[in-house]
C-alpha cells in the first residue's frame, strides 16, 4: 500500500514539475523568437539606408562602389563587432562592396528575404533585397550573428536543458523526503500490526497517527474489539461448558468406576453380569461388557471436557497479559516423570529423563499443560515395552522435547495433527485429537512453534519446543 502511495505521489507532484519546465522552455523560446522578429523589422529598415549609402558606380580602373554608409549602418556594424556584416552584391551575384562571404545570386522577387548562414563557427541572420542605386540595381545583403533564435537552439542545453534537469533532479530527492516524510505515520502503523500476535486485539492509539489516517486507526479498532468480543464470547463459553461439564462427569465416572470394580474387580473382560446380591435395589442388571464399555466412555468424555477447558485456557487472550515467570524446565520435567510414571508403568514403557539445568520465561502452568499432552500422547501411542524419554537443556535456545518410539506420524500430516480434532487415518488410540493442538496453542503463547520430527532411526516421533531468544 505505502509502495503504491509513493509512486502515485511522486507522480502526480514531479509529473507537473516536467510539465512547468517543458513550459519554461516554450516560454523561453518564444521570447527568444519575439526577439527575433524585432530584429528582423531593425534589418529590413536598415536595407534602403544601406541602399542609399551607394553614392558612385567604380570606374573600370577600381570596379568596386563607392560607399559612405549612414551613421545608422555604422551603429548596427560597430556595435557588434565580429557579430555582423554587410555586402552590396552584383545581379552576377559577386560581391562589389563588404564581406567577401555574402556573395550569391538575388533573391527572385524584390521582397526582404531572410536565410541563416554560418560563418567561422558564427550563424547569422541574413536579409537580401533588391534594390535601385546609383549604380544600378543591386542586392544589399545585412548578417547579424546575434539573432536570439540562433542564440537560443545553440545554448538550448546550458540555458534549458540542465537547469531543468538540476531542477527536476533535485525536486525528485526532495519530493521522495517529503513524500516519505509524510508517509512515515502509514508505515509506523503498518509495522506495529506487522510486530503484533495474532491474538493481541488491543485498540491502537488514535492520536499518534495523522488526521487523515486517525478515521483507518478508529475502523481498525471498531474491528478489533468486535473480534475480541466474539472471541471472548466463545472462549468464555468453551470454558463455561467445559467447566461445567466436569461436576456430572466427574459423578458420573465415580458412579461407572464402582460399578466396574463390582462386575470386574481385576480388570478382566470377561461377560458376567453383576450379582444381584451386590446389585442396587430395584438396579437395571447390566453386562460387564456394557460397563466397562460405559467406563470408558464416560473416561473419554471426562478427557474431552478437560482438553477444552486447557484449549480454551490456552486459546484465551489473557494467556498474552499475564506476567511471564521464571521456569525452571529440569524441575518441570521431573515433576511431569513422578506424575506419568504409573500410565507408563501399567504398559511397561521406559519413560525416562534426559535433562540439564535450564531455566526460560515463561507461563509455567502452560509449560505443564504442554508437557503433560506431549507425554500422554507418547505414552498413549507407543507399544508396550517402548520407550519415551523427556528432554530439556540449551542448544543455543532453550527447549523442551519429548521423544518416542512408537509408530510415529507420516511426514506429510505432521503439521496436520497440530489441528483441532484431527487424526492420522487408521489409528487404533482412542483420542479427541485435542492433545497436540492444545500443546501447539501454547507454544504460539510462548511465541515458539513445535518442531514434530521421527525418533532416532526414523522411528517413532519427536517433539521439539525451542524458545525464542531474550
Amino acid at each position: 500500500m505505502s509502495k503504491g502511495l509513493q509512486r502515485r505521489l511522486l507522480l502526480l507532484l514531479l509529473l507537473p514539475l516536467f510539465l512547468l519546465a517543458m513550459l519554461n522552455a516554450w516560454f523561453d523560446f518564444r521570447s527568444a523568437d519575439s526577439a527575433a522578429l524585432q530584429q528582423d523589422r531593425q534589418l529590413v529598415r536598415m536595407v534602403p539606408l544601406l541602399a542609399d549609402s551607394v553614392v558612385a558606380k567604380g570606374d573600370l580602373a577600381s570596379p568596386a562602389l563607392v560607399l559612405l554608409t549612414a551613421p545608422p549602418v555604422d551603429e548596427f556594424l560597430n556595435s557588434r563587432p565580429g557579430m555582423s556584416a554587410m555586402a552590396v552584391v552584383g545581379m552576377d551575384g559577386v560581391v562589389r562592396a563588404g564581406a567577401d562571404w555574402l556573395y550569391g545570386m538575388p533573391p527572385s522577387t524584390k521582397e526582404p528575404a531572410f536565410s541563416s548562414q554560418e560563418f567561422e563557427g558564427v550563424t547569422y541572420r541574413i536579409v537580401s533585397q533588391r534594390v535601385q542605386t546609383v549604380a544600378g540595381e543591386l542586392v544589399v545583403r545585412l548578417a547579424d550573428g546575434s539573432d536570439p533564435r540562433q542564440q537560443w537552439l545553440r545554448l538550448l542545453a546550458l540555458k534549458v536543458l540542465l537547469p531543468n534537469l538540476i531542477l527536476a533532479f533535485a525536486g525528485f530527492f526532495a519530493v521522495r523526503w517529503a513524500v516519505g516524510t509524510a508517509l512515515r505515520p502509514l508505515l509506523t502503523l503498518r509495522e506495529a500490526l506487522e510486530r503484533r500476535s495474532p491474538r493481541d486485539l488491543s485498540a491502537l492509539d488514535p492520536d499518534a497517527s495523522p488526521d487523515e489516517v486517525r478515521p483507518l486507526v478508529e475502523s481498525l479498532n471498531r474491528l478489533f474489539g468486535l473480534v475480541n468480543a466474539q472471541a471472548e464470547s466463545q472462549a468464555r463459553f468453551v470454558a463455561d461448558a467445559a467447566h461445567q461439564l466436569r461436576t456430572p462427569l466427574a459423578g458420573l465416572q465415580a458412579q461407572v468406576e464402582a460399578w466396574a470394580q463390582v462386575v470386574d474387580p481385576h480388570g478382566s473382560k470377561g461377560k458376567a453380569a453383576i450379582a444381584p446380591e451386590r446389585a442396587a435395589p430395584n438396579a437395571i442388571t447390566l453386562g460387564a461388557d456394557q460397563v466397562l464399555r460405559l467406563r470408558h466412555a464416560a473416561r473419554r468424555t471426562s478427557q474431552l471436557a478437560n482438553q477444552l477447558l486447557a484449549l480454551s485456557r490456552a486459546d484465551s487472550r489473557s494467556a498474552n497479559i499475564q506476567p511471564l515467570q521464571r521456569v525452571d524446565l529440569l524441575q518441570l520435567c521431573e515433576t511431569l516423570l513422578e506424575s506419568q510414571l504409573d500410565a507408563a508403568m501399567a504398559k511397561q514403557i521406559d519413560l525416562g529423563l534426559d535433562v540439564s539445568p535450564v531455566h526460560v520465561s515463561g507461563q509455567e502452568w502452560l509449560l505443564r499443560e504442554l508437557m503433560t499432552n506431549l507425554v500422554d500422547n507418547a505414552i498413549k501411542y507407543t507399544q508396550e515395552g517402548g520407550r519415551v524419554t523427556i528432554r530439556c537443556g540449551q542448544q543455543g535456545q532453550a527447549f523442551l522435547e519429548v521423544e518416542d518410539d512408537g509408530p510415529g506420524v507420516p511426514s506429510g500430516e505432521r503439521y496436520r495433527v497440530l489441528e483441532r480434532f484431527y487424526r492420522v487415518a487408521g489409528t487404533a488410540v482412542e483420542g479427541n485429537g485435542l492433545g497436540l493442538a492444545i500443546a501447539s496453542e501454547i507454544a504460539h503463547v510462548h511465541r515458539s512453534q513445535l518442531e514434530l520430527q521421527a525418533g532416532a532411526g526414523g522411528k517413532g516421533l519427536r517433539v521439539t519446543l525451542r524458545f525464542p531468544l531474550a
